[in-house]
């Protein structure tokens, strides 16, 4: 913080003059002595800036701490980012030291061979077609989410940036020939994203294919690379789906105008003559179609499914459709045969979550990231000849034996208006009575789903901590109606739900309601303060990671690009109305309530929740006298992405919850 520097007043000597004797001669003036300026005030607080990571109020880590977190902090995870065209290699994005690279191999379990150094982890990436020592990279600077786009040449190390080192750029898409490369960029102004083309070698080629306004992306090329599938984003609730001729840039929309539907993930079919999409435009749930592009007819292949479809990926020849199923949480992959519509469920994978499912370009080898609660994710192929599961990753540990962690168990509440809300429960070993962590997702249309959390099982498995993931209203995952049931002026009947499962806490033999604390980060980190608001008395402490202290303020100053896709879910604060109850609702504007312990971390670079957001937050509650634990990451976005900054928060997380919740 910075003090106002305070300036001492010069001092006027006032000299006496005597009647008699006649005055003596004036002396001469002696130049006054500049005092120094006063340095601020020293803060009531410990402090500790190493000039990347500012630490306010927080106690020094003790070393039993980091002893006993060592094993957690050094758990690694891998994800899938490609195959090669004949499905005989795979990219995958891992860390070894700082931040997450990519890295080459060329057998399932082999070496990794490690691609990229940089100081910045590495988003995404894909192997260039046609060439086998080159493969496309993203990846921003200090959590800026300004993704630029790179060809690395393998054979030289060098790298040739194609995007403008300053716009997002984003969803790069090759064409089936491998000569054009498609992606979504905000070069023209900042905010909106336009379509754009190049050869993928350099960016002299690039071109404006597509100016639009708003969110738009390409998804895939047709298989004789003159049509773009390209989608447009309006909310989680809306969005569409286009045809784009790229040769005259005329653009055919391909789903209808009503009704106003979600359209998540969408592939062209075998010769392009049909698209597999999902949407939500027939009922509660995420389906997979098959659209006839001659017809226009759409044909749901999942109707008898009460779940989303989250993923989706076609075969080569356009024979198989893979997608997954998000069943309670836990990802189910299915088969589906394009000719005669027939589905399978592929048996034998990891219980937890799938994702980024791709085909390789010239093989009928299905790749995904797998991800379980009790281990870390990796990448794996599935040869659908022989239906042969590969693994290709196995992510260390840290030495950790997976049997002693805690695998969660889906249990409901019912809350306020008679609804059951879902949630994972992480219950400890022993009898208890355990104290519980309730962690709050973000979004707030995201889910909490049962994936590896270091954190989670060191606090659960080593500390005897319960931890409960609520899936509150307003969750993905549990049709479009639950979804819409936080939006705009119902925002805090979500907050209910969180008085709904401390009730239940209450209700349960084995845990201590009298030791609760909170957990969330982005919309979770509002939900955080909001409990703290709303139900002081039966919480002890709140952690608040990149969360929203005041919606209006972060509607004004999130990223441009943004403001139209948040209003949409939490009301246009440019109204009065609705912008006199978004500072009702807002919990900078109601500190006098937050009585418990709280602890704040935030990015300084993040474009979605500005750091304002949460400093705003700890100098209103530091003035009613509360002691605030803060963290500041000056090289971090809208997250902890850099293992060093990630390991601080998780071992000052256990420290202030430990101290809080066990009283130590």
């Amino acid at each position: 913080m910075n003090a106002t520097l305070l300036r001492l007043l010069p001092v006027l000597l006032i000299a006496a003059c005597a009647s008699t004797p006649p005055p003596a001669p004036p002396a001469p003036a002696v130049p006054a002595v500049p005092t120094a300026p006063q340095a601020p005030p020293e803060p009531p607080y410990r402090v500790e800036d190493d000039g990347v990571v500012r630490l306010e109020a927080t106690p020094e880590i003790p070393g039993e701490v980091r002893d006993r977190l060592r094993q957690y902090l050094n758990t690694r995870s891998a994800a899938l980012a490609d195959l090669a065209p004949d499905g005989s290699g795979a990219l995958v994005l891992t860390r070894f030291a700082e931040t997450r690279q990519l890295h080459r191999l060329t057998e399932p379990l082999g070496a990794r061979t490690q691609l990229t150094f940089a100081d910045e982890p590495v988003s995404g990436a894909s192997f260039v077609p046609n060439d086998p020592n080159a493969v496309l990279v993203k990846a921003d600077i200090g959590g800026n989410e300004q993704h630029q786009l790179s060809r690395l040449d393998l054979t030289t190390g060098r790298s040739t940036l194609l995007t403008d080192g300053k716009s997002r750029n984003q969803s790069p898409v090759w064409s089936r020939a491998g000569e054009r490369l498609a992606w979504a960029s905000t070069a023209r102004n900042g905010k909106d994203f336009d379509l754009w083309l190049g050869d993928g070698a350099t960016p002299a080629g690039n071109a404006l294919l597509l100016e639009v306004s708003g969110l738009w992306y390409p998804i895939e090329w047709s298989p004789d690379d003159e049509r773009l599938l390209v989608g447009e984003y309006v909310s989680i609730n809306e969005s569409r789906l286009y045809l784009l001729d790229v040769a005259t840039k005329a653009l055919t929309r391909l789903s209808p105008e009503a009704p106003v539907a979600a359209y998540r993930a969408a592939a062209f079919g075998k010769g392009g003559a049909k698209v597999y999409a999902t949407s939500d435009r027939d009922g509660e749930f995420t389906e997979l179609y098959e659209v006839d592009l001659a017809s226009g007819a759409w044909k749901s292949m999942t109707h008898h499914v009460p779940w989303d479809v989250t993923e989706l990926a076609v075969s080569r020849d356009g024979g198989t459709v893979a997608f997954v199923v998000n069943e309670d949480g836990f990802s189910q992959l299915r088969l589906l045969d394009g000719r005669t519509g027939k589905q399978v469920i592929v048996r034998g994978l990891p219980r937890g979550v799938l994702s980024d499912l791709i085909f390789a370009r010239k093989a009928d080898v299905l790749g995904f990231s797998a991800v379980t609660p009790t281990s870390t994710g990796d990448a794996y192929t599935l040869k659908l000849k022989g239906n042969k599961l590969a693994r290709w990753t196995k992510s260390e540990m840290g030495g950790l034996d997976p049997a002693r962690l805690v695998a969660p168990t889906l249990v409901r509440f019912e809350t306020f208006d008679g609804r059951q809300i879902p949630a994972l429960y992480y219950r400890p070993p022993g009898p208890g009575p355990f104290p519980v962590l309730v962690n709050i997702h973000g979004g707030p249309e995201s889910q909490a789903r049962p994936v590896f959390s270091a954190l989670t099982q060191y606090l659960a498995a080593e500390r005897g901590i319960a931890v409960i993931y609520p899936n509150v209203r307003g969750s993905d995952g549990y049709g479009k109606s639950y979804l819409l049931l936080d939006n705009g002026m119902k925002r805090e009947d979500s907050v209910k739900d969180i008085g709904a499962l401390l009730d239940w806490i209450g209700a349960q033999q084995e845990l201590d309601a009298q030791r609760v604390g909170v957990l969330g980060g982005s919309y979770g980190g509002y939900m955080v303060l909001a409990s703290l608001v709303t139900y002081a008395e039966r919480i002890k402490a709140g952690l608040d990671v990149v969360g929203i202290s005041s919606f209006v303020t972060f509607l004004e100053n999130t990223s441009a690009y943004r403001q139209d896709l948040r209003r949409a879910e939490y009301g246009d604060e440019r109204d009065p109305a609705m912008r006199a109850f978004l500072e009702q609702v807002s919990p900078l504007n109601r500190v006098g309530a937050i009585t418990s312990a709280l602890f704040v971390a935030q990015g300084a670079n993040d474009p979605r929740v500005p750091e304002g957001e949460g400093r705003q937050i700890v100098d209103a509650v530091r003035t009613t006298g509360a002691d605030v634990w803060y963290m500041l990451a000056r090289n971090e976005g809208h997250g902890f992405a850099k293992k060093q900054n990630r390991d601080t928060l998780y071992l000052l997380a256990a420290l202030f919850f430990e101290r809080h919740l066990l009283g130590l």
